[in-house]
């Protein structure tokens, strides 16, 4: 009897063990698909069991489709993706499928997507879900991540006239390293159109993130308010690009202990929490962080040194007053600007997922 409830219990600890696949969705609605141009849409996967989670083959339905995943073992709690691209070659509604396959049980999980290819849209709450007034966007803020001295990146911001007069796209209160064109320049009703912002880096303040905002005009003579408001940032990052092949090989390299903190357990008994983070120099030369920024109010940092020997360590330490967040909760981010040619820029993620009403406590 001993031997079987042994036996017993050991099946069941094996069993609870085990990956699990979660999707943020089971289908994706779509809408309306312009025809001929291809369409990707991505669902998110989490392990949500206790073993490391492999998708070991994505099989779409059909050869219109095709799909890309993520490779590598998902650890439990962490995330994945599975992308899917639909090609729109045949007009009408569609209903696509894909079979996902992994080590979770049960092994195979579809998934779908749906909506309907058309020559011409009329329906642009997919293409551009963000309104200011009755223009449409398909994006709300602008990114500039990784910008370095001698390049000039552009990022466009596709623009949908909805309204029943003629338009033209004017951002207002555009900073000096930032230059707007319009293509085309006017936009008849229903007609669509992108604005193209490029950057130079050159004009930018210095090394590190860069805030600002710039207003989209509605109308002619509009003027400026949170209502057509699109935050920009701008990360510039040191150039490396005259580096020999000898003085990369000599050149500092910047270790962290950590790149992630989660400060949820120490907030939620506590008003203010504190963890530290070792930052190593690696390299074979002085490591130097040019500037260390931190972008929330609730966050709060110091670090005593900011040249590092060879070898040489040195502790950061973090803060969070929970007092500070303002409702905020999730992902903060920490950033520094380095010499590390190989890791210029580090950030530092700092998790508090607390309830609104234990933050505003």
């Amino acid at each position: 009897m001993l031997l079987l409830l042994s036996l017993y219990g050991g099946w069941t600890m094996d069993a609870m063990a085990q990956a699990r696949f979660t999707s943020n969705t089971q289908l994706h609605r779509v809408g309306q698909v312009e025809w001929k141009h291809p369409l990707t849409v991505q669902y998110v996967i989490t392990n949500t069991g206790t073993e490391p989670l492999v998708l070991t083959d994505v099989e779409p339905d059909c050869a219109c489709t095709a799909a890309h995943w993520t490779q590598t073992p998902i650890a439990p709690g962490e995330k994945g993706t599975v992308d899917v691209t639909f090609d729109a070659e045949a007009l009408g509604h569609f209903h696509k499928s894909v079979a996902i396959y992994s080590n979770a049980a049960p092994h195979l999980v579809y998934l779908a997507m749906e909506g309907e290819v058309v020559r011409e849209l009329n329906d642009y709450s997919r293409t551009h879900p963000f309104r200011i007034g009755q223009i449409g966007l398909d994006r709300k803020e602008i990114l500039f991540p990784d910008t370095r001295c001698g390049e000039w990146p552009a990022v466009s911001i596709e623009v949908v006239n909805l309204s029943d007069a003629s338009y033209t796209p004017v951002l207002m209160h555009l900073p000096s390293y930032l230059t707007m064109k319009a293509q085309p320049e006017h936009l008849q009703p229903g007609e669509r159109g992108r604005m193209v912002l490029t950057m130079d880096p050159e004009k930018l303040p210095g090394l590190g993130l860069t805030q600002t905002s710039v207003y989209l005009a509605r109308f002619e003579g509009d003027k400026v308010s949170e209502e057509n408001e699109i935050p920009v940032s701008v990360v510039k990052l040191p150039d490396f690009s005259g580096l020999t092949e000898t003085q990369r090989a000599k050149a500092p390299a910047i270790r962290l202990s950590a790149d992630r903190l989660d400060f949820t357990p120490i907030l939620a008994q506590k008003k203010r929490g504190r963890k530290e983070v070792l930052i190593t120099n690696s390299g074979h030369s002085p490591l130097q962080i040019y500037r260390l920024q931190v972008p929330h109010q609730a966050l709060g940092v110091s670090l005593k040194k900011t040249v590092l020997q060879p070898g040489e360590s040195a502790r950061m330490r973090i803060t969070v007053t929970k007092k500070r967040l303002g409702g905020q909760h999730g992902r903060l981010r920490l950033l520094m600007i380095t010499n590390d040619p190989v890791r210029p820029k580090v950030e530092i993620d700092v998790a508090v997922n607390l309830p609104v009403e234990n933050i505003q406590n």
